[in-house]
């Protein structure tokens, strides 16, 4: 447990609201601050850490003409106490961290087609949506290590070492999240010659000091086992503070849930005739990990008009299967059965036993997210016994501690309480896309409105189509939809070439190759293979910081 203290010496209760302290969705863990949960990552008790409470933002309305970073500053606020940032420190991390995008808008809204619009979320430096929440996450380290290491001087500063496994787009987005910051060493581990070229190139071409990339003989389960033993070994975490950046990191989800309000006072802007301040709109979400629509969830729990989250699923499909039936189960498929995909995508930089798909970032046996919102449905069906909170908490704590053990032990849990199962389907549909039907997606709108979606995006838009027609003869339900675009099709040529390579007017290198990707496979890369073996990675990592610290003369 925390001892509740902040950086100014004072009791958390007395500083901080119910929404700036953290407790672990395992019931262990709690009265933490928001610094503490973004530098440790993952709860003592194998949790993931959530706000004690979820704020109302009782004058959402008010934000309709803000930017985009004066409107993330006024939600992340609500989870973040000023005695552990200041209002003026929070407006420079935000504006330093959204300053790296292409877009003026950061993440702007378009009309695709009718009453479809899409977010495009890839507008960040590598490309893809992970950057609007790693941008900031990386200042965040930085700000909290230079606050940490006042008058300190070499190996007597806090320096943070962040280790990652990646099958693509994280580890990309978070080198370029953390490159070039005082006091962090960031190591991505990727399973050698399996992830794409492009996202390959993405990271190996950063040559900032601080950065490692790692390339393992092996799959993604094997980085991620390195990665989980380093976590584990009391060896090297008595001598170097290790760091999370993956989806678990609160601060991503908190990153995340700014662009659901920007998106709505977009299409508040753009469809003035059809759409009022306080009416309803619906997302739809390519789900993998659950991180991107979870925050979706906590915006609609902030007071946002959203009648459904609509969960996309590729054939890896935990999530469906939940909503269908309230039964959260792994589905292993191995052999010739789990081939397909394409590998100069990245397919097989993925999990064992997952089934290979054109949309490879979903490729997912579990949705490391999900317990998150497990918690809040615990939570609320435990509110229903009368007891008061402090027991509301502990019991739902308990609940997804059981859940989680059965998922680890016997593969799966549930069917859960049919009233749990009534209120996740109070917020959330759910849809599942093959990948006949991802490609047809992007085929159709290609050919419909002369738009390139990449494959992830593609099964969200199939998902919307579908939800739309549901929607359109269900008397009260929301008229416009909006679909979360995650990475620029230029990051999944395969796909989309695939799709697209009969249409007479379609060029790739015309149509979209992005002016960035062009030579990046001539540039100079910097990248250390490496075996199989989590000690072996600690040597690297071990060796390598202290390359960095004697560059620096420490």
């Amino acid at each position: 447990m925390s001892n509740g203290v902040v950086a100014n010496g004072a009791s958390a209760d007395q500083t901080h609201t119910a929404s700036q302290r953290y407790l672990s969705t395992r019931g262990e863990d709690s009265g933490f601050s928001f610094e503490e949960v973004v530098l440790k990552g993952l709860a003592s008790d194998g949790g993931l850490y959530i706000p004690e409470a979820i704020p109302s933002a009782e004058n959402w309305e008010s934000w309709k003409d803000l930017s985009f970073t004066d409107l993330a500053f006024n939600i992340i606020s609500l989870f973040v106490s000023p005695s552990e940032i200041p209002s003026e420190d929070l407006k420079d991390i935000i504006n330093r961290s959204y300053a790296t995008f292409r877009a003026d808008e950061v993440t702007p809204l378009v009309n695709l087609q009718g009453d479809v619009h899409l977010l495009e979320l890839f507008h960040g430096p590598t490309f893809a949506f992970k950057d609007v929440a790693l941008q900031f996450l990386g200042n965040l380290f930085e700000y909290f290590l230079v606050r940490r290491n006042e008058g300190k001087t070499g190996r007597d500063r806090y320096h943070l070492t962040v280790v990652g496994a990646t099958s693509g787009d994280t580890g990309s987005a978070a080198i370029y999240g953390l490159r070039g910051k005082k006091d962090v060493s960031v190591f991505m581990l990727h399973p050698k010659g399996r992830v794409s070229p492009v996202q390959e190139q993405q990271m190996t071409t950063v040559l900032d000091a601080n950065v490692h990339n790692l390339a393992v003989t092996g799959n993604f389960d094997n980085c991620q086992d390195i990665v989980k033993a380093l976590f584990a070994d009391p060896e090297i975490n008595s001598t170097h503070k290790l760091g999370a950046v993956n989806s678990i990191n609160w601060a991503r989800i908190l990153a995340q849930t700014v662009y659901y309000f920007h998106a709505y006072f977009s299409l508040l802007r753009q469809q003035p005739s059809t759409f009022k301040l306080g009416d309803k709109v619906r997302f739809a979400v390519p789900s993998g990990n659950f991180g991107d629509i979870l925050a979706g969830y906590f915006a609609l729990r902030m007071g946002l008009p959203v009648d459904k989250l609509v969960i996309a699923t590729n054939e890896n499909d935990i999530l469906d299967r939940f909503f269908k039936t309230g039964r959260y189960e792994k589905k292993p498929t191995y052999g010739s059965k789990a081939e397909g995909g394409l590998e100069q995508d990245g397919v097989k930089a993925h999990e064992d036993g997952v089934k290979e798909t054109l949309s490879p970032a979903m490729d997912i046996l579990v949705s490391s997210n999900f317990e998150r919102l497990l918690w809040f449905l615990a939570y609320q069906f435990a509110s229903s016994a009368g007891m008061d909170d402090e027991w509301n908490k502990k019991q739902a704590g308990q609940e997804v501690s059981s859940w989680l053990s059965d998922l680890k032990n016997k593969g799966g849990f549930g069917p859960v309480y049919k009233d749990v199962l009534e209120a996740a389907r109070k917020n959330f549909e759910s849809e599942r896309v093959s990948d006949p039907e991802t490609l047809d997606t992007i085929k159709a709108l290609y050919k419909e409105v002369g738009y390139v979606l990449d494959p992830h995006t593609a099964v969200g838009v199939e998902a919307a189509r579908r939800t739309q027609k549901r929607a359109l003869a269900e008397e009260g339900a929301a008229k416009h939809i909006i679909s979360l675009s995650t990475a620029h099709p230029a990051k999944f040529a395969g796909a989309v070439e695939l799709a697209l390579k009969e249409e007479p007017e379609f060029n790739f290198q015309e149509n979209v190759l992005p002016p960035e990707f062009v030579g990046l496979d001539k540039k100079e890369k910097r990248v250390s293979d490496v075996a199989n073996d989590w000690k072996a990675v600690r040597d690297v990592v071990r060796q390598q910081v202290e390359e960095e610290f004697k560059a620096l003369g420490y």
